[in-house]
Parts: C-alpha cells; structure tokens; sequence
C-alpha cells in the first residue's frame, strides 16, 4: 500500500535584499551637543559643536545640522541606536554618560627630596 503525499515541497528562500547605498555627496561633521524637539508630524534633531563642553555654555552652540523627521522613521533610528549601543557595551564596557562619575580623582605624586 502506497501513500502519496499531496503537499508541495516548500518554496526556496530568498536570499535577503541588500539595500544599496550611494554616498558619495554624503558631508561628514563632528557634534557634541544635541537638541531634540518636535511638532506634531515630525521630529527635528539639530547637531552642533559645544565649545564648552563641561559646565554651562557662555556662548551660544552653533548649530550646523539639522535632520527632520517623521516620528516612523525617528522610532527605526531609536532602534537601530539601541541596537548599537547594546552590541558596543557588550563589547567594550558600559558607556557612562554622567561625567562625575566617569572623572577620576587625581592621585598627587610624593614630592622627591
């Protein structure tokens, strides 16, 4: 007694889609201060150099870049940095963000006779 299977054998994957990127006009700048605001179909993240980094700024921060958003595409952005940051820490250690607790206490040397 034969027994025939009627299912049909399960299609091949495809292999995934690779997105191509073209980033031959893309301007690189270095930030160090960040502000985030919004309305209320779009985020907007300006990017600026800090000259005085520690402490409050007694200049006004230029602000260089600024990037808007819809709060979709801010969302896949928050993911994917988690993402980062998670496979970074894991690593290289936990980034501590809060510099009081990143300074260390300088150790003074004797003084030689």
């Amino acid at each position: 007694m034969s027994t025939e299977n009627n299912e049909q054998a399960p299609a091949p994957q495809e292999a995934p889609r690779v997105v191509q990127i073209n980033d031959e006009k893309a301007v690189c700048s270095y930030a160090n201060f960040c502000r985030v605001s919004g309305a209320p179909e779009e985020m907007i993240i300006d990017f600026g150099l800090n000259p005085q980094p520690v402490g409050i700024p007694t200049q006004p921060i230029n602000i260089t870049q600024r990037v808007v958003m819809n709060y979709y595409t801010a969302k896949r952005m928050f993911h994917a940095l988690q993402l980062t940051l998670q496979r970074h820490e894991a690593t290289f250690g936990v980034i501590e963000v809060d510099l009081a607790r990143r300074a260390r206490p300088q150790v003074q040397q004797p003084e030689a006779e």
